[in-house]
């Protein structure tokens, strides 16, 4: 991790990121999030944060897209995770590979049609992501327990919009957001874990560098125009979940309290 060319890398892969968000992750957080007594929590709300990604990636498809048969389908994508988390059966993960296929929809605008594509593809890879997650967490012989969800995403939400089109737009920039952060936690965290998880991490920012680009694209297209001014008020209540406190850590949360 410490030789130059993948230090460039990885900062070429931030700045899109800094920019965006307002705001750094606060030493405070990261201090708490490395002493080793909090990495278990960390990594089972980590495996919960990859398949809440997957399942907002499928409601968006199943409200604005897709017809019933089609929703059943994308549900029964997410079944077998959900099955190993939620109800704690054996599933073999690794053996459900790449069985997502390409959906095969009527869409009547080009914004619908990149929607599609855009969410069955990130579907895809968080649910990879949430199968390397599980994984590392079973060879660390750390069980999987419910935890409660941060105010992070809840707290976001309480800001979209409540009519479509514009609740469409704001909730693809909050995806955007969520996105963002949990690239730039990956990075801020990779120093302080193990070489294991370090490569990890980083390895993560690579390949979900692009996901806030995607959902800033679909927003701007479903507007039909720039959303700069939404973007402006949802990131500065970003910062203030990030930079506020919480009494619990969470991959998500803001300083601790």
């Amino acid at each position: 991790m410490s030789t130059a060319p993948l230090a460039s890398q990885i900062n070429q892969l931030l700045e899109p990121i800094h920019d965006f968000l307002l705001t750094p992750t606060p030493q405070a957080w990261l201090d708490q999030a490395a002493q080793p007594e909090a990495l278990p929590l960390l990594l089972i709300d980590h495996l919960h944060c990859e398949l809440k990604a997957a399942q907002s990636a499928a409601l968006l498809l199943r409200r604005y897209i897709l017809d019933k048969e089609a929703a059943s389908q994308v549900l029964q994508w997410l079944l077998p995770y959900e099955d190993a988390i939620y109800r704690k059966q054996a599933v073999n993960l690794r053996a459900l590979g790449n069985q997502i296929p390409r959906l095969k929809v009527a869409t009547q605008t080009a914004w619908q049609a990149r929607l599609v594509d855009r969410m069955v593809l990130l579907m895809k890879e968080e649910l990879h992501h949430f199968t390397q997650v599980f994984e590392i967490l079973q060879a660390r012989d750390i069980e999987i327990q419910a935890v409660s969800a941060s105010r992070y995403a809840a707290g976001l939400m309480r800001h979209a919009r409540t009519h479509d089109p514009v609740m469409l737009v704001d909730k693809l920039i909050i995806g955007a957001l969520i996105e963002a952060r949990s690239c730039e936690r990956f990075a801020a965290l990779a120093p302080y874990l193990d070489e294991e998880l370090s490569r990890f991490y980083v390895s993560l920012l690579r390949s979900e560098a692009r996901h806030f680009e995607d959902y800033l694209t679909l927003a701007e297209e479903v507007n039909g125009g720039p959303v700069t001014e939404h973007v402006a008020r949802l990131a500065q209540v970003e910062a203030e979940l990030i930079t506020t406190p919480d009494t619990e850590l969470r991959f998500h949360s803001g300083v601790p309290s």
